[in-house]
């Protein structure tokens, strides 16, 4: 059944009939489908296989009911006063004596489900070296790593792997046996891609290697609170005492523990615990799609832009009217989490992601975001955090910045250096010849001086000498066919350098 076909069904008056039978028969086939797909699994796959191919049903039955935008734009409203609060207010509470206790009902989870490929890069993400051969990963065991020993606390790692990462990564997590960190995995689930067309899956049996690779997906961050369910570390934590888990994107340098947060979510000043809390950052230009905390039928409710009415993107974007983004560091109560998800009450908007495979093939894929639940937990809460704790590095533009002397290292955190004059970030935008981290990294023989840049655009064949000083605004362009080197030791101010430079004055 084609989607033409459902589509002139549902514009037909009078045929929500002959629509409900269209659905369920293609509810039927699926189910028919992930059946036969179930029999291919092993003993030792079947039984999470099942688990995967049973949360799919359900993502794939709200799919079909679902019709037009998930948000009604005329019921969006601020968020008010009291629900965002700011992080200097919470901040200024202090810390209790007792911090220890406080970080002891901890438990850290990075989201780890992401390949490297965007940057050029094989395997996990969380693999890519990020400063002085530091990977991410790396980053974040130091961190974890210090709190534990500042506090004399055991405060765990928990990475959610997704089938892309788990293998590569759980190979390097030995080299952390010897840290001051429990690291604990778990998967995310895998889900069938289906055709664009017959809504049908692509896949034909369980194996994800050879033809079948790119027949699934991880389902995007909100399958965290069934994985993390299903795997059995809810409750291990539960029975250890545990009562929050930090959830953060691993590529986020920015989201690292933050004990008045915490300290917030353990002792409220109104004696009233939060069940959730997301720490929001005021938009920039640059962050006019992120996800925005709005209030909608009495509740705070995370809004994509994937789900606003085409005729109201560019209001969504407005930086006057949604000030606020949601950074995705998450404060989550353990107890909230079992017992919504026993109860089978937690509601994400499904968000449909159309791709093309490599052999020209219209897939969809359904995920889902994790912040999106925020809407079905008890007393929510958004902090409005400082831009520092929203650190992301999506782009060897983003890598460059983390690499330079804007930021000093300390024990895993990154924090903007003090020589720096102002606190915002440079705006750096390199161009394609620079888009793989191995490109990248040849093309800078040493991490130029940054400290007092506030623009740089690059495009084309262009490579940096060692002890560049940028500084300003500085604009290089290599034209098609010319090369542009920067010699050694150069210092470029407010300067645009353009066509076929060997060599500049400085």
């Amino acid at each position: 059944i084609s989607r033409f076909k459902i589509n002139k069904a549902m514009s037909q008056d009078g045929a929500s009939q002959f629509q409900e039978v269209i659905r369920q028969e293609l509810e039927l086939s699926v189910k028919k489908e992930l059946e036969k797909i179930l029999t291919t699994a092993s003993s030792h796959e079947f039984e999470h296989t099942k688990k995967d191919l049973d949360g799919f049903r359900k993502l794939f039955h709200r799919f079909l009911q679902e019709k037009g935008p998930s948000v009604d734009w005329g019921k969006i409203q601020r968020p008010p006063e009291d629900s965002i609060q700011p992080y200097e207010k919470i901040k200024a509470r202090g810390l209790p004596d007792n911090i220890s206790s406080v970080l002891n009902k901890l438990v850290v989870v990075k989201l780890n489900g992401g390949l490297g490929t965007s940057m050029g890069c094989k395997g996990p993400k969380s693999l890519i070296g990020v400063r002085n051969e530091n990977t991410f990963l790396d980053l974040t065991v130091q961190q974890i790593e210090h709190l534990n020993k500042t506090y004399n606390t055991d405060v765990p790692l928990v990475l959610m792997n997704s089938f892309n990462t788990d293998e590569d990564t759980k190979k390097i997590l030995q080299k952390y046996n010897h840290c001051r960190v429990k690291i604990y995995t778990f998967n995310q689930s895998r889900y069938p891609r289906i055709n664009k067309e017959s809504l049908l899956p692509v896949a034909k049996d369980v194996s994800y290697s050879g033809e079948n690779t790119e027949a699934w997906y991880p389902p995007g961050h909100g399958d965290i609170y069934a994985s993390f369910y299903n795997s059995g570390l809810l409750d291990t934590f539960i029975g250890e005492g545990k009562e929050y888990i930090f959830v953060s994107n691993i590529d986020n340098l920015g989201a690292t523990v933050d004990l008045y947060i915490l300290n917030h979510l353990m002792n409220p000043p109104n004696g009233k615990r939060c069940e959730f809390v997301m720490e929001v950052t005021n938009k920039t230009r640059a962050d006019v799609k992120g996800g925005t905390l709005t209030q909608y039928e009495g509740k705070l409710r995370l809004v994509e832009i994937a789900q606003v009415p085409k005729a109201h993107v560019d209001e969504f974007k407005s930086v006057s009217k949604f000030k606020i983004f949601n950074t995705n560091n998450l404060w989550i109560s353990l107890a909230a989490v079992k017992r919504l998800q026993e109860q089978n009450a937690i509601d994400m908007e499904i968000i449909v992601n159309a791709k093309t495979l490599d052999g020209g093939l219209n897939v969809i894929q359904l995920e889902t975001a994790v912040g999106a639940a925020i809407k079905s937990f008890e007393n929510s809460l958004g902090i409005n955090v400082p831009r520092s704790r929203f650190l992301p590095v999506k782009t060897t533009s983003d890598l460059l910045l983390v690499m330079s002397n804007l930021y000093s290292l300390n024990a895993g955190s990154l924090t903007m250096s003090e020589k720096r004059e102002f606190p915002t970030v440079p705006l750096v935008k390199l161009g394609s010849s620079f888009t793989k981290v191995q490109d990248y990294l040849r093309r800078f023989e040493s991490i130029p001086d940054m400290l007092e840049l506030d623009h740089l655009t690059v495009s084309g064949d262009v490579t940096f000498g060692k002890n560049v000083s940028l500084k300003g605004t500085v604009i290089i362009i290599a034209n098609h066919g010319d090369r542009i080197d920067i010699p050694p030791g150069a210092v470029l101010e407010n300067k645009i350098v353009s066509g076929n430079l060997r060599i500049l004055d400085h």
